[in-house]
């Protein structure tokens, strides 16, 4: 067993303790509900300061937190009296134009990937706000703007390189220790400490046709009732979100989020129902670069605000639940407070729920409830306003949630967030990580 000092010394990176600089920057996280204190903070350079972080952590019988880019709704990246295995100064990222691929470290967000890949052409699946760390995006699965064309983000994942609970840096891919590569798509941060992602890119942009058309809130069942039918009959270029939010000149408005990442001309054909379905509030919808549409709903989720969210499948958006998402935005307690419908559409639809640790593959709505306020004051009645919302939802969800949706009191969603590859991921997690070192995640337990 090493000590805190030969700890130290192994690092290529800094090791912070409470009181010293950088420590209380380095311990905060997106969500400003959490305000934890670990007793170390690593700040990895590379793969072997990973090695170091997860030995000492392990030896010394230490809660691990691992932060990739620090965005997690539960505040998994960051933990009380532990270990934070701190990945955000691992930047790096290498784009191969001619093979179409990228490597990336783990501390990497999206923001910064995309303004790699597009020097070139290219993107992958990547998340729909542009602080959000490719990390845990990718490991609990990826829906984002292309995920009608290109699949989840771990549809694109060629090969992973892995740090697990006993030291070991091994190589995941459809090659190398596939049940462990199977594991990752989907099974989120439970296997391991990821240290290098490669992805598969695509010719996308730079301009696509994206943005929002906003209609009022008082139209929001017509606009549900429309989007129903034009997110089942979108082409594969067109990936389809609708949400409730606040407009910046003030009110709740009905919206419906689009990414055509097809020709142009191809896409305002696609888009013109949408256009022509009433007198919008405001019509955003127009080409626009792909990194724009990527940061569009960046200056809604501030960091350091508090945040609590639910969220959860739908295997039809019915009239009966569209009365439910009427009602419950019209009475958002804070204005700060965003619902969004997600889709799994298109190509993440198409792939079987067991070829990945993804399982909701037919569950093709995917609402997610994100209440945002400023003051700790008014904590409780945001909190009840997601819950309540969330229960008045249940009796038209499917039995499924999105890994990455779950929220910080949902430890009984667990199970069903993973599906029907629980059983099989319980004993992978016994396989790599058979003392749950790797535990503030969507905990799986390993296998008895």
């Amino acid at each position: 067993m090493i000590n805190v000092e030969e700890f130290k010394s192994r690092l290529r990176g800094s090791l912070l303790h409470p009181g010293e600089d950088g420590y209380d920057q380095a311990r905060k996280i997106w969500n400003g509900m959490f305000d934890r204190r670990p007793a170390l903070i690593a700040r990895c350079a590379g793969a072997a300061d990973v090695i170091s972080a997860v030995n000492f952590a392990r030896d010394n019988k230490l809660q691990v937190a691992v932060r990739g880019g620090g965005h997690s709704l539960p505040g998994h990246s960051v933990c009380d009296g532990g270990v934070v295995i701190d990945l955000s100064p691992m930047k790096a990222i290498r784009v191969d134009p001619a093979a179409r691929t990228a490597r990336a470290e783990p501390g990497v967000k999206w923001l910064e990937f995309d303004r790699e890949t597009q020097a070139f052409g290219l993107a992958t699946t990547g998340g729909t706000a542009s602080d959000t760390g490719i990390a845990g995006l990718t490991l609990g699965g990826g829906l984002g703007w292309l995920s009608n064309k290109y699949g989840l983000t771990i549809d694109n994942l060629l090969s992973a390189d892995v740090v697990t609970a006993d030291g070991r840096l091994l190589t995941a891919s459809a090659m190398e220790n596939q049940d462990l590569f199977w594991g990752l798509r989907g099974g989120s941060g439970n296997l391991g400490v990821v240290t290098s992602f490669k992805y598969q890119l695509h010719a996308v942009g730079p301009t696509i046709l994206g943005g929002m058309v906003a209609y009022p809130l008082a139209k929001a069942k017509e606009v549900l009732r429309f989007y129903r039918e034009f997110s089942k009959a979108a082409p594969d270029e067109l990936t389809t979100y609708a949400a409730f939010l606040d407009l910046p000149d003030g009110g709740t408005a009905a919206a419906v989020i689009c990414c055509y990442c097809g020709p142009i001309d191809k896409g305002e054909e696609v888009v013109r129902p949408l256009k022509s379905f009433g007198p919008p509030l405001q019509d955003m919808l127009g080409p626009m670069p792909y990194t724009v549409q990527q940061c569009l709903t960046d200056a809604a989720f501030p960091a350091g605000s508090y945040y609590y969210n639910k969220g959860g499948s739908l295997p039809d958006l019915t009239d009966q639940a569209i009365e439910v998402f009427a009602e419950y935005a019209a009475k958002k307690p804070s204005a700060l407070s965003l619902v969004a419908i997600q889709t799994v559409f298109g190509a993440a639809g198409r792939v079987d729920a067991e070829a990945t640790a993804f399982a909701h593959r037919r569950l093709p709505y995917a609402p997610v409830i994100l209440s945002q306020w400023l003051d700790a004051a008014d904590s409780d009645k945001n909190v009840a306003w997601a819950r309540d919302f969330w229960k008045a939802l249940q009796p038209f969800a499917g039995a499924g949630a999105y890994v990455n949706d779950l929220g910080q009191d949902d430890e009984d969603r667990i199970r069903i967030g993973y599906g029907i590859n629980y059983e099989r991921l319980t004993a992978l997690k016994k396989k790599y990580d058979p003392e749950n070192l790797f535990r503030l995640n969507p905990n799986i337990r390993p296998a008895a």
